[in-house]
């Protein structure tokens, strides 16, 4: 590169597929785009010096968003002539191989890898949007703040890439009154495309009876703003009297500022932690709409699912944990886990008892063993909050539905008016052994057993 070209350069791009030069540039919403060069002044053209900070800030950021960056030559030629060597560099691509064509052209190559190289050993020297010799420190120091705090507080950063800053103490004076108060402040651009100073101050809560830029909110569009942040619609602004625009309106959750987005300014992914979105989900994000995605990977490889919306105050998509759709999941699988076991203490339950203790009632299971093999029965119930199985004896039992502790299963009445309160009917007042699950009436082996002691007692009753 010839070291006689002047110390301010505007840098130049080609596309390898054709010989046309353009002005690249990063417009204030980060944006890389190229502009047609004209003749006389062009105050959007990118600006570098010899330092070559700027070069390394605009190179970080180009190869950040092209799909394709090796498609793209660079190229510098003086601020003060812009026209004149970008016309005889274009000549020069028709012949780049001629040797006065090659070494014109060489003269005024720019290399980002160079630039892109020494951007990685400046590590006190991030990548930042704006240069910083523009920023209008004296505006931050009339409402008391330095740029040693914003340095300290982590915020200079941010302001240097068209982000806001965390909320910071503030100080208005107005007249002889003082005002103290807290705000987010940030870099904007003015008509004449000079920094200045815009303040966000913190509101007590989100004016959302007033309209927005003549955007009238319904009652649901209030509930998603309070419960989710986001509007869930594109909704039309008018910036200008009479003049309709497309955004998408959030909330800052740091000030309740209402902040909005043109919609035409919002690229819709393919894809997202490597889920492919459906043309549905892609509809619904452009529409403002929350998407539910599963499957998704974290950085740390695990799989992960949540909803995905458009943040007009971060000015990109973000993950919603907090929902009704996880609440719903989580419902589901704590549901599922206070399922009736199969079996208690090695006793295998039947469906008609696993029903019951799912619907919270309780269950008499008989022939249980103890370490020694002695058998036992008693009465088992589902805890909800736990989620394991109680067990009582009878004697406890009965004193849990006399209080209403429990509820007795409607499907073994007769078990437990017989087993437990000692009640029998016609059929059952002659059984002496405990009635199974289900039961309202004498096995065959039981009556078979009764009927023999019947006998027994009358045969006895004739030889009195």
């Amino acid at each position: 590169m010839d070291t006689n070209l002047k110390d301010q350069d505007v840098l130049l791009v080609k596309d390898k597929n054709d010989n046309k030069l353009y002005a690249p540039n990063i417009d204030k919403n980060g944006d890389a785009r190229n502009q047609e060069i004209k003749k006389g002044a062009n105050p959007d053209f990118l600006k570098i010096d010899a330092s070559g900070n700027a070069l390394s800030n605009f190179f970080e950021n180009f190869m950040r968003q092209m799909k394709d960056p090796t498609r793209f030559e660079f190229f510098r030629v003086p601020s003060d002539n812009v026209s004149e060597p970008s016309q005889k560099l274009q000549e020069a691509f028709k012949n780049p191989d001629k040797p006065e064509n090659k070494e014109f052209i060489d003269m005024h190559r720019v290399n980002p890898d160079d630039y892109l190289n020494s951007q990685k050993t400046r590590q006190s020297q991030p990548y930042n949007a704006i240069d910083e010799s523009h920023v209008p420190y004296d505006q931050f120091e009339r409402i008391g703040i330095t740029r040693e705090t914003l340095e300290k507080t982590g915020n200079l950063d941010k302001l240097l890439n068209w982000q806001k800053t965390d909320l910071l103490p503030i100080t208005i004076k107005v007249d002889d009154a003082t005002v103290r108060t807290e705000a987010r402040l940030a870099l904007r651009q003015n008509s004449s495309e000079t920094l200045t100073l815009a303040i966000h101050a913190l509101r007590k809560e989100p004016e959302l009876d007033r309209p927005y830029f003549n955007v009238k909110f319904t009652d649901e569009d209030k509930r998603n703003l309070r419960e989710t942040g986001h509007l869930g619609r594109i909704a039309e602004a008018e910036y200008k009297q009479g003049e309709k625009t497309p955004v998408f309106i959030s909330i800052d959750k740091q000030t309740n500022e209402l902040v909005s987005v043109r919609a035409e300014k919002v690229k819709i992914p393919e894809s997202i932690k490597d889920v492919q979105l459906n043309e549905q989900q892609k509809k619904d994000l452009s529409e403002g709409k929350a998407v539910w995605i599963e499957g998704m990977t974290s950085k740390k490889g695990n799989e992960f699912s949540a909803y995905f919306q458009f943040n007009a105050d971060k000015k990109g998509f973000e993950f919603r944990f907090d929902n009704d759709k996880q609440n719903q999941k989580q419902s589901q699988q704590s549901q599922q886990s206070q399922e009736a076991p199969k079996t208690f203490r090695k006793k295998e339950l039947t469906e008609d008892q696993r029903s019951s203790l799912t619907e919270g009632k309780t269950v008499y299971v008989s022939d249980l063993e103890d370490k020694k093999g002695k058998k036992y029965s008693g009465y088992i119930t589902m805890n909800k909050e736990t989620g394991k199985t109680d067990f009582m004896f009878s004697k406890d039992y009965k004193e849990a539905v006399a209080a209403g502790k429990v509820i007795p299963d409607d499907r073994h009445k007769t078990q437990v008016e017989v087993n437990s309160k000692g009640k029998t009917d016609e059929a059952t007042k002659n059984v002496k052994e405990p009635l199974q699950p289900g039961q309202t009436k004498p096995t065959e082996k039981q009556a078979e057993k009764q009927e023999n002691e019947d006998k027994a007692k009358k045969k006895k009753g004739v030889k009195m």
